[in-house]
């Protein structure tokens, strides 16, 4: 499958990135080239998480589940930068992110991925979710609830320390609406209820 960038220079970062944890036997797609604007990797065959649970083939608690364990399996693999206090972070581990394949969930999408502190991401997909939660508008809310909930039971505390971080990153993400952004405190007070 063939993924062009608009913009030079990031498909290195993220094929760098994919190549490193899946040397690690993290699932993620195989990358077989990656040159100039242009990432060609392996081809995915299955439904995203977030469909799977919308059409009721996988349960919501479950679903969270495989998040936070592919949270808990990344973030076992050594940093790229070396560094013994980072992780990879993936930055954008959502139900649509991770596609149900024959061999089991695999996480798509590393453009944000950098190394940092475990707790930023877990935070990050709470933040996610708990938006989708408080977003009146969204179809999902429902589901996203549920997820959060089990999300949170999942990871314990571990979306708590760096939450404003979490949040500061996601505010200032330039494909949200500013509806979408208007939304953040209630998501971070659901997320600040639900692991309490």
């Amino acid at each position: 499958m063939l993924r062009r960038y608009r913009a030079r220079g990031e498909v290195t970062r993220e094929a760098a990135t994919m190549a490193h944890v899946v040397a690690h036997g993290f699932p993620a797609p195989a990358v077989f080239s990656a040159e100039g604007t242009d990432l060609v990797m392996e081809r995915l065959h299955g439904p995203v998480l977030l469909d799977a649970v919308a059409s009721g083939d996988q349960d919501a608690g479950a679903a969270a589940r495989v998040l936070a364990d592919l949270h808990a399996r990344l973030h076992a693999l050594p940093a790229r930068s070396g560094a013994a206090d980072e992780r990879v972070l993936h930055l954008d581990l959502h139900p649509a992110n991770v596609v149900l394949t024959e061999r089991g969930p695999v996480l798509i999408d590393w453009t944000n991925a950098t190394d940092g502190p475990a707790d930023l991401d877990v935070a990050l997909t709470a933040v996610i979710l708990a938006q989708a939660a408080v977003d009146p508008g969204q179809v999902y809310a429902r589901i996203a609830r549920e997820m959060l909930t089990e999300f949170v039971a999942a990871t314990g505390q571990q979306a708590l320390p760096l939450l404003d971080r979490a949040i500061a990153r996601r505010a200032a993400d330039r494909s949200l609406t500013p509806a979408e952004v208007g939304l953040l405190d209630d998501a971070a007070a659901l997320i600040t209820v639900t692991a309490r």
